[in-house]
């Protein structure tokens, strides 16, 4: 017995060891290795600091940034992304910093951008994600490799134009509910002050709720107002430094969390148990998306039954991409016709512009879907507002292999930050007026609108992973658009605040308060 001591004793010893040594590597030598790396490439950047990186100066640019309004410009860089922007300034446009133990290359070169968003041989991907994030969804955006390829086969038709079109009686409905509910609020004196942002956002759900359910989308609501809260949630854990397992713990969010995951998986399960049956005995159809997900989920029950390749959906899989659709094409669709609006206030010649090209095309007549392919000035204005405003301010990217990348080559274990906002302001590829709202950029269309044709605007994305929603976005913000300009002109209120700022997407802080006038 006395001799198993010593072995045991030898055997704990060894372990701790390993683990130490394990500990030291992922903390120290891999981060300094990596740096020893791109510093030998002529890459400048801050220097390593042991665990955290810079995530406590990044931290502290962003609460000085985010203290305080800015004046009413565009110049909104260094409030949205001012560590970013500090960095550039000092280190050069191709730099690095550091997300905990993770080296950080900025890429702005748009030759560069196009070979990062065009990887087709799997050496740059999605960076893994938050455990946290996987609660909002972990839909099409979240695949990698052939899984991403078979399952952005199977729900591109659902986003084809004609399938799109057919979807513009539930936009349509959308907006009328939006214009009755401003009118009712501006009949008593011809105007009145409301915060934009929060109705815009009560109608896109409507619109993705209806698109999404269809005659459902009262139910669709209710498990889309559990999604939001949970949305919140999952960002304040996302901002917090991550600690493996700490999910776990049952603290009262922590608990609240997956509570709220299991009522949103519980709810959409019985929808669409019901929507299933409601297509089998002809009494729904195909025409919204959950009906053609569960219709592609069929043909994946009818191919195992037949002992067949599959090649449809799962019930889960339906079940994550409708939460996808919520936080995405939602999210997306309220910024840009709220950043519009905001903008457009501010700019009341090309507001006036817009509204006169509504009426000329379309009269009080509601804008169709033929009618909103001849709306040539509001798509410039919402293609500006989405190079000065876009939703996502950065993509994040991740080498899992040793990558050339230009001149360089990066090893594995490097994130790559792609700032969209950042490149959407650079006087290199916009001009000295980068920062000024001129629409008349794009009256050539998007490709002659930079200096540099090749990805210097990417609001979307690009390559082979850009939005799948991106039509359906650009739809539904023309048609509100061109109901709120027909019905509505209106101007900032002075207790407006302009304090862009980001919660996953880009936000307007404090919200947006509008004087509306009835036309």
């Amino acid at each position: 017995m006395e001799g198993l001591m010593p072995i045991t004793l030898f055997i704990s010893c060894l372990l701790s060891f390993l683990f130490a040594v394990k500990v030291f590597h992922s903390l120290w030598w891999k981060p300094k290795s990596l740096e020893k790396h791109l510093k030998q490439q002529g890459i400048k950047g801050t220097p390593y600091k042991f665990l955290y990186g810079d995530l406590k100066e990044l931290a502290g640019c962003f609460r000085e940034a985010w203290s305080k309004p800015i004046n009413l410009t565009h110049h909104i860089v260094p409030r949205v992304i001012p560590f970013i922007n500090r960095t550039v300034k000092i280190y050069g446009k191709m730099s690095f910093f550091w997300i905990g133990t993770k080296p950080t290359l900025i890429i702005l070169d748009p030759e560069l951008l196009k070979e990062v968003l065009s990887d087709k041989h799997g050496r740059i991907q999605k960076p893994p994600r938050n455990p946290h994030i996987k609660l909002l969804s972990n839909g099409l955006s979240s695949l990698q490799g052939e899984k991403w390829v078979k399952q952005r086969k199977l729900i591109s038709p659902a986003f084809h134009q004609e399938k799109l079109k057919g979807m513009t009686p539930a936009f349509l409905t959308s907006c009328i509910e939006l214009i009755e509910k401003w009118k009712k609020k501006t009949y008593s004196q011809g105007y009145c002050e409301l915060d934009a942002w929060h109705d815009i956002q009560d109608f896109t759900a409507d619109v993705i709720s209806r698109t999404a359910f269809g005659s459902n989308f009262e139910e669709g609501k209710k498990i889309f107002e559990l999604q939001k809260e949970q949305s919140i949630l999952v960002m304040q854990a996302v901002q917090s430094v991550y600690i493996p397992g700490f999910r776990f713990i049952p603290t009262k969010k922590n608990k609240r969390r997956m509570n709220l995951d299991k009522e949103i998986i519980v709810n959409l399960r019985d929808l669409i148990r019901r929507k299933t049956l409601a297509l089998e005995s002809g009494k729904s159809s195909v025409d919204d998306l959950l009906g053609m997900l569960l219709q592609y989920s069929r043909e994946s029950s009818q191919a195992d039954m037949n002992n067949l390749k599959t090649t449809g959906m799962s019930i889960d899989q339906v079940i994550e991409e409708c939460k996808l659709f919520y936080f995405a094409g939602q999210e997306t669709s309220s910024n840009l016709l709220t950043w519009t609006m905001i903008v457009l206030a501010m700019h009341p010649s090309w507001q006036e512009k817009a509204r006169e090209e509504v009426l000329q095309i379309c009269g009080k007549n509601m804008p169709s879907y033929e009618y909103l392919n001849h709306l040539k000035i509001v798509t410039m204005i919402l293609y500006e507002v989405l190079r000065l405003y876009p939703p996502l301010v950065q993509q994040i990217r991740y080498t899992c292999k040793t990558t050339k990348l230009g001149d360089i080559t990066l090893p594995a274990g490097v994130q790559l930050i792609l700032p969209i906002l950042l490149i959407h302001h650079d006087r290199e590829f916009w001009g000295d007026n980068a920062e000024d709202f001129r629409p008349e950029r794009f009256s050539e269309g998007i490709s002659k609108a930079s200096k540099d044709q090749k990805v210097a605007f990417f609001p979307f994305g690009w390559g082979p992973r850009i939005c799948i929603g991106q039509n359906f976005a650009m739809i539904e913000a023309k048609m509100a658009l061109a109901m709120i300009l027909q019905h509505f002109s209106f101007q900032l209120s002075p207790s407006y605040a302009h304090a862009p700022n980001t919660i996953i997407t880009l936000q307007p802080q404090h919200g947006a308060q509008i004087i509306l006038h009835a036309q």
